[in-house]
């Protein structure tokens, strides 16, 4: 069974002194009195996690979630009393292997599930969950309304329609375009919402909508579509698709020349898939929750540790993974308790939580709040957009 219990004191200096750099054991003692340092946890606590090891999500998007939840379990397990062990699944980039994972965790009797990725997955498998009264906090997933499942749904990605209108914002004011298309894959629940959001915005900034094209998950040309796209020569072109789709529209539509005379803006546009992409990913615009640019407070002693870690530059689905630990460490901490219920409660009160991402808040449906960026790819590199 898992532990219904928890250091309390060590979680509070713990999370604080990661929080403000306080990284070595050493420098943490110094702050903690001996005479208040609790006993460690017997068992410890036990949280699941669901990641893609296998399939076509694993690259893109599961194994850097598994490595930034394994970096901040490492980090925060560095300290006197604290002892987090994970259970991870493989959803195996499949909708039923998702579902078939979060039923396995909730047999299980964690209190507490992280990850899922794709949007599509966790429409289906997060009710189980929610029906089970244990908490299930996506790190990635960003889909429009989706922590509206239930009060134990939780995200940590900034939903599409907080993200793509303050994009459509920036990027409008800054670059003029009135007349735009769009393409996004209508098999896929997250590329189908991001495209919604974006139509909306693009809408209420009296932008005109020339052409609408669609594609499949699962489709490889995309030709005919790029085709119909260019010869009706619009100021820019948004793409909302997955990361393997993506990848292909964009070296597609540069093989069309599109990149040189249309403005590429790609919202979940991440260093894979540009260098995926190539020479046609340049002046491609992203709008992102993390940017290794940024200088929040231990942002880029995150990017030190990891790349010593791995031996890679990180990821945002990364980022956004281990900030979704601390999250969730926090809440325990406030709960006193590994009690589900309990952790949900303290999950939805988080507010101005400082992690890697920002001050990080949750709105009343369990959805991040904190500032979304806007990146532009220049020279190969993802930079500010300005």
């Amino acid at each position: 069974m898992i532990t219904r219990k928890i250091a309390t004191f060590a979680f509070i200096f713990a999370i604080v002194a990661l929080t403000i750099g306080l990284s070595s054991c050493e420098r943490i003692s110094s702050v903690i009195p001996d005479a208040e340092t609790p006993p460690p946890m017997d068992e410890g606590i036990t949280i699941g996690v669901i990641v893609s090891q296998t399939g076509k999500d694993a690259e893109p998007y599961g194994l850097p979630m598994e490595r930034g939840f394994e970096l901040a379990r490492k980090e925060l397990n560095m300290h006197d009393g604290v002892n987090i062990s994970f259970v991870t699944v493989d959803d195996m980039s499949t909708e039923d292997g998702a579902i078939a994972a979060v039923q396995e965790l909730v047999d299980e009797g964690v209190p507490a599930i992280v990850g899922i990725a794709i949007s599509d997955y966790l429409e289906d498998a997060f009710p189980i969950a929610q029906e089970s009264g244990v908490v299930a906090f996506s790190s990635v997933s960003s889909a429009a309304g989706l922590s509206s499942i239930g009060n134990y749904v939780f995200r940590t990605g900034l939903a599409v329609d907080i993200m793509n209108p303050s994009g459509v914002m920036a990027t409008h004011e800054k670059l003029g375009y009135t007349k735009v298309a769009l393409i996004y894959d209508a098999a896929d629940t997250y590329s189908k919402s991001s495209n919604d959001e974006l139509k909306e915005a693009l809408e209420a900034s009296g932008v005109e909508i020339l052409i609408e094209e669609t594609l499949q998950t699962g489709d490889t040309d995309f030709s005919e579509q790029l085709t119909n796209i260019m010869n009706m020569a619009p100021d820019a072109l948004f793409v909302s698709a997955l990361s393997v789709e993506m990848t292909q529209v964009i070296i597609q539509a540069g093989n069309l020349g599109i990149p040189d005379t249309v403005q590429l803006i790609v919202p979940d546009l991440t260093a894979k898939e540009i260098q995926d992409a190539d020479d046609a990913a340049e002046g491609a615009i992203a709008f992102t929750g993390w940017t290794g640019l940024s200088n929040i407070p231990g942002n880029q002693e995150f990017i030190q540790k990891y790349h010593a870690e791995y031996g890679i530059d990180a990821e945002p689905w990364a980022a956004q993974s281990y900030a979704t630990l601390y999250i969730l460490a926090n809440a325990i901490m406030k709960a006193g308790s590994t009690d589900s219920a309990a952790i949900r409660d303290a999950l939805a009160q988080t507010t101005d939580f400082p992690t890697i991402l920002g001050n990080f808040s949750f709105d009343e449906n369990g959805e991040a709040v904190y500032d979304p960026v806007v990146l532009m790819v220049k020279d190969g590199e993802l930079q500010l957009f300005e």
